[in-house]
């Protein structure tokens, strides 16, 4: 699975592409396929989004899990404790294998 992230060109807020626009939580990101770069340049151009890219994913119960630790640090913020995280109400939180 491919799921495209970048960061809100407002707030600079990591931000998952959910297939018609932006999201702060990874589990709302869609499988974009062979389609990411085109979308991430369309976002980009189109100034919604700050340097796009696309990145594996593994598909879970509770939604995409960023492949690569950068990316899982990422989604799920600080590797600190779980309550200072940028969803501290995530119950599978401290589940993630970081």
């Amino acid at each position: 699975m491919k799921i495209l992230t970048g960061n809100d060109l407002a707030t600079g807020d990591v931000v998952w592409w959910t297939g018609s626009d932006w999201s702060r939580h990874v589990e709302d990101a869609a499988d974009v396929g062979e389609a990411g770069e085109r979308i991430g340049r369309e976002e980009e151009a189109a100034r919604r989004v700050n340097v796009p890219y696309v990145i594996d994913a593994a598909g879970t119960p509770e939604g995409p899990r960023p492949a690569h630790i950068k990316d899982r640090i990422r989604a799920l913020g600080p590797t600190v404790r779980t309550d200072l995280t940028l969803k501290p109400a995530d119950p599978a939180a401290g589940n993630w294998v970081i």
